[in-house]
């Protein structure tokens, strides 16, 4: 194995501030009126984080992020919602093209309730990356986007707003508002984001470590970034990211996962592999499936997944699916 510079996961903690949250309103998007442009340059002075900050006890230490430094108030005000707190439990990146840094603010009391994400990309951007990522957004056939004229410009919907700020993609996206609505959060979020520290390129876990070389195989080429985490089940979250590919294993709990593999077990491109109590890879997708008794399922995915050859995510999942299946 080659021997990588690894960021411990307790030294993220303290770099990924993520939090729980969500909230919504029910009212139908009207027409967009015109939008009004944001200084491609944000401020230099970042609102200033107050000393005790709402939602957190007063002895837990909060890494600097948009979810510190947004305007709760304003927050509250835009999507109508009865609470806005910050909960300073990270949360595992969104890996994809582009892989976003994540964090959230709860709109609500309950634990699972509705959430705002702030995201802001783990890699370097440019307007060919913002192109690259309307595209993609446009492929998942939603809500068509909106341009939208904030920071060097970008596009929302009711829902999200991504745009590009400096070489940084930035994405707020949240519960059903109006697409204004989400312009108003993405200008609050582009003048906090005047210096926010950036974070290391490798967070990885050793555990992750066995999966690497499989994983690179996938990408075609060594991963330029690494985001290994956990979920809030505690299970494993591996990622290796690079500008044009990304690939990456994780787990979620169900509480059937003997009838949530159905439409896997039954698609005609679903490839049987010798892996927990049941698994496939998709010769179409290239999306690895695991069942792992009754109630967890593993995830492997590979972004984009119909370029990537079936032999190789067979060889991945053999190379991580140990983390999921003891």
């Amino acid at each position: 194995m080659r021997t990588r510079p690894v960021t411990s996961i307790a030294a993220v903690a303290g770099l990924l501030v993520l939090t729980a949250c969500g909230g919504g309103s029910n009212e139908t998007a009207p027409d967009v009126p015109p939008l009004v442009s944001v200084s491609t340059t944000p401020t230099e002075t970042p609102s200033e984080t107050p000393s005790e900050t709402p939602g957190v006890p007063p002895t837990a230490k909060v890494a600097d992020t948009l979810c510190v430094r947004m305007d709760q108030a304003l927050v509250q005000a835009t999507l109508a919602v009865p609470v806005v707190t910050i909960e300073p439990k990270a949360v595992p990146a969104e890996i994809g093209l582009p892989s976003y840094d994540i964090c959230q603010l709860a709109l609500s009391a309950a634990p699972s309730g509705p959430a705002l994400r702030l995201g802001v990309s783990v890699l370097t951007a440019t307007k060919s990356d913002l192109a690259a990522a309307q595209a993609a957004y446009a492929a998942t056939k939603g809500e068509p986007a909106r341009p939208i004229a904030v920071g060097q410009g970008g596009f929302g919907t009711s829902k999200l707003a991504v745009f590009l700020l400096g070489n940084r993609l930035f994405k707020v996206e949240g519960p059903a508002a109006t697409p204004t609505k989400y312009v108003v959060l993405a200008q609050e979020a582009a003048r906090q984001a005047a210096g926010l520290p950036e974070t290391a390129l490798l967070i990885a876990r050793e555990e992750c470590e066995r999966g690497t070389k499989a994983a690179e195989k996938v990408l075609g080429a060594t991963a330029m970034a690494r985001r290994d985490s956990t979920t809030a089940a505690g299970d494993i979250v591996c990622g290796w990211i690079n500008p044009s590919a990304a690939v990456y294993a994780t787990a979620r709990r169900v509480p059937d996962a003997v009838a949530a593999m159905a439409s896997v077990r039954k698609a005609p491109t679903s490839q049987s592999v010798p892996l927990g109590d049941e698994g496939y890879v998709d010769t179409a997708t290239g999306r690895g499936t695991i069942r792992v008794g009754t109630d967890k399922i593993a995830d492997l995915v590979p972004v984009p997944g119909n370029k990537v050859k079936t032999d190789d995510m067979v060889a991945f999942a053999l190379a991580i699916s140990p983390l999921y299946t003891r």
